[in-house]
């Protein structure tokens, strides 16, 4: 049975009183602590100290939070992230965040903070924070999960994951490949209608001829060749979600059609006379500016606001560049389960990809790894594998030439972590991974290069 966290209500504590807070949060599924206004920690209940790994005999009391959980040396929201604790002490409410912690073993992973006000007998005010693990790269295959860390993909992450919860259509605007169908199942396994069907629409596929019976179905000889009933897609969606793919494409002269279905969900097969219904949920995508198309006259206005009550804007991979390694490593590891056959990157072959800017976005990155595991014959995958030319500020860093010649190795290293430092805010456990070194490493070369 799962318990709910406490409410932001004054809890008896007084003295030594802090063990009732302690029994309190100990029966917390998931992990809780509670912090004071400094960031301190006042107490951790057994789970937060297994998924840090944390001794149960081990000091934790007055460590920072952001020391435990982000392995930084400042708090997390001077690295951009959207911290609970500044709105819960500004408020007394509560804030809900999607964040990257790192584990007991120092691997990253998503989790979702649920921020609350915790009173104290005396008055004092405390953050509760109760944190529920998402999806690992130990724990889901990577076909079906969402992968990435960086802040712009954490605030993508939590507006779908908010947009879940509502019966509210939802338009997801991306590039292509940025994966709008991962983002819309997403979006559905989460969702009140996760136990229903979720039914694919492709849009680029639909014409005058086909729509009706795409999307209605057809009775059994409604016209040549339909020998038996069958229901079309919004049918089979029923209780579900509807997921219409690149709706953008849609022709104009269909547009009136989806629009009264999804206005009254009322619907006939093609050859039928029953009114028959479907409750379905709506969640649309496009690489389309579809308030550009609605000035161009090319979509319907009406339709418009009927699809994006919530629109989502899915971030491509150039300006996510933090994510790339582990999205590489991801997809890697599934191309060598179905090759049977171990393949890995060289630190020159990340660094390649860091560098390139991806027009094609994963799907792109999914296709270049494909053909580099097919080129490789001993299971080591470098830049010629790849392929690239590099392109963007990326290929500036790591190609410039001082006047007068080439410049030191030792000039060249330590530019390359001066740029990686304010790419990721300070934040040195990412640098190390960007590196492909240890965080000890790392301090070394800090302090050699006087950027400590």
């Amino acid at each position: 049975m799962t318990t709910s966290a406490p409410s932001p209500q004054r809890v008896a504590v007084a003295g030594t009183g802090i063990e009732l807070v302690q029994s309190l949060i100990d029966a917390q599924e998931h992990p809780f602590v509670l912090i004071d206004d400094e960031y301190r920690l006042v107490a951790a209940n057994r789970a937060y100290r297994r998924a840090y790994g944390l001794d149960e005999r081990a000091g934790l009391v007055g460590r920072h939070c952001y020391e435990v959980s982000h392995r930084l040396d400042r708090p997390c929201h001077l690295n951009g992230e959207d911290c609970p604790h500044r709105q819960v002490f500004a408020t007394g409410g509560t804030h809900e965040v999607l964040h990257t912690h790192y584990d007991g073993r120092g691997q990253a992973e998503q989790v979702r903070i649920r921020g609350h006000a915790i009173r104290g007998a005396g008055g004092q005010l405390w953050l509760g924070e109760a944190i529920e693990r998402l999806a690992t790269p130990e724990t889901t295959h990577c076909e079906g999960r969402m992968i990435g860390f960086s802040p712009r993909y954490l605030r993508m992450l939590q507006q779908l994951g908010q947009s879940a919860s509502s019966q509210a259509s939802v338009l997801l605007q991306g590039e292509s490949g940025v994966g709008k169908e991962l983002a819309a199942r997403f979006v559905h396994h989460r969702s009140p209608r996760a136990e229903g069907p979720l039914v694919t629409v492709d849009c680029t596929t639909l014409n005058a001829n086909l729509f009706e019976a795409e999307l209605f179905g057809h009775e059994r000889g409604a016209y040549t060749g339909s020998v038996g009933r069958r229901p079309g897609l919004f049918e089979q969606a029923d209780k579900g979600t509807l997921f219409l793919d690149e709706v953008g494409e849609l022709p104009l002269e269909l547009q009136a059609k989806l629009l009264r279905v999804l206005e009254s969900g009322e619907f006939r097969r093609v050859g039928g006379r029953s009114q028959l219904h479907a409750d379905v949920r709506v969640v649309a995508a496009t690489n389309r500016d579809l308030r550009r198309s609605v000035s161009d006259g090319t979509f319907r206005e009406d339709l418009y606001y009927r699809l994006a009550c919530i629109v989502v804007g899915l971030p491509p991979l150039r300006e996510r560049r933090e994510d790339i390694p582990a999205l590489a490593d991801a997809l890697l590891n599934q191309l060598c389960r179905e090759h049977g056959r171990p393949c890995y990157m060289t630190r020159e072959a990340v660094d390649c990809l860091m560098e390139y800017d991806f027009p094609g976005n994963i799907r792109e990155l999914k296709n270049l790894l494909q053909r580099a595991v097919a080129l490789s014959s001993d299971g080591v995958i470098d830049v010629r594998q790849l392929d690239l030319c590099p392109s963007g500020p990326a290929k500036r860093r790591a190609h410039a030439v001082e006047p007068g010649g080439a410049p030191s190795l030792r000039r060249v290293e330590s530019r390359y972590i001066e740029e990686l430092l304010a790419e990721h805010g300070g934040h040195r456990r990412r640098v190390a991974e960007a590196l492909g070194v240890s965080e000890r490493t790392l301090y070394r070369k800090l302090r050699r290069y006087g950027l400590g």
